[in-house]
């Protein structure tokens, strides 16, 4: 197994620089890398540093609470989608979700929408660490259910991030056709396999390079 085929190489850092962008670029072509994973204000340099090679561009939106209003997820899918991005990690609203209201499922619907009209894919970050064993299940089918591609643990920023039985969880409450991303806290190469052995099709990590140089 190619392990590096999995991975995301993340950077979401609030202090990176352009230097930053940069190296994440190089390390991906360097290590092969299925993608990267940049702030929204990169995605043009990021886009352009990638250039012909086959990287695949990801960025957030609603990031990294989610609480947004729809219509500004809206925006900012559509200006990414504009500035180059391949794939989006949308925050979904946990607190509509805690409070049981049907816009949760209607906004994954929206952004679900707009990202497909433009071939791109979506992915629903859930935040995982809100969230009990039964509210898992419960969120995943609302993703596959308004047209997510793939399901996302985390975003990085909350107290903890993906772990096995979550991975299993979402894998026993989603269809074939839907992804899991797994992403928070992956610091290792054990940590990585352990996560794609539970379930998940990709990686969201800022650890890639030392995971993939301990790679046995």
């Amino acid at each position: 197994m190619n392990l590096a085929n999995y991975i995301e190489h993340t950077n979401l850092s609030p202090t990176l620089t352009i230097g930053d962008i940069d190296k994440l670029v190089e390390e991906a072509k360097k290590f092969n890398f299925l993608g990267i994973c940049v702030p929204p204000f990169w995605v043009k340099r990021a886009k352009r540093e990638i250039g012909t090679a086959k990287i695949i561009l990801v960025t957030v939106a609603g990031f990294p609470l989610g609480y947004n209003m729809t219509e500004t997820k809206l925006d900012e899918i559509k200006r990414a989608i504009d500035n180059g991005a391949d794939e989006i990690d949308v925050v979904w609203n946990v607190t509509s979700f805690k409070t049981n209201l049907p816009w949760t499922k209607i906004e994954v619907a929206k952004c679900s929408k707009l990202s497909h009209d433009h071939q791109k894919l979506l992915k629903v970050i859930i935040e995982t660490a809100y969230l009990s064993d039964e509210e898992i299940k419960k969120a995943s089918k609302i993703c596959a259910d308004a047209g997510a591609d793939f399901v996302k643990t985390s975003t990085g920023f909350a107290p903890t991030g993906a772990n096995a039985k979550h991975i299993a969880l979402m894998k026993e409450n989603l269809p074939p056709a839907v992804g899991i991303k797994a992403s928070g806290g992956i610091k290792t190469f054990n940590d990585a396999m352990s996560m794609i052995e539970a379930g998940a099709s990709r990686i969201g990590t800022s650890s890639a390079v030392s995971i993939i140089q301990t790679n046995p």
